[in-house]
């Protein structure tokens, strides 16, 4: 299954603190057991101004249908091509990204 990077634009995200990152977490887990297991919620980064989320999901909509629901912003949805880290330069072949 495809995976996505969402970008999250949220003003001073990397001030939030641990119980409001926990309740934005809950708040996005509820939304997934709403939907199903066709999207799953891999993990996220917070920094200074956004969160940067990775999913897996069958296509875009459905990522953006997660954030609709949960009113999280989306700013940009993006499918992951392919893997990359420090072992594929010791490797002619890229890991593929999940679907």
């Amino acid at each position: 299954m495809p995976r996505y990077l969402i970008e999250r634009e949220i003003p001073n995200a990397g001030k939030l603190s641990k119980d409001e990152l926990q309740a934005i977490s809950q708040a996005s887990c509820g939304v997934l057991q709403e939907m199903g297991p066709q999207i799953q919620w891999v993990q996220s980064y917070v920094t200074g101004e956004r969160i940067t989320c990775v999913y897996i999901a069958p296509d875009e909509e459905t990522v953006r249908e997660h954030a609709r629901r949960g009113g999280f912003p989306a700013n940009s949805v993006s499918r992951v091509l392919a893997v990359i880290d420090p072992t594929t330069a010791e490797s002619n072949e890229l890991a593929a990204a999940a679907g």
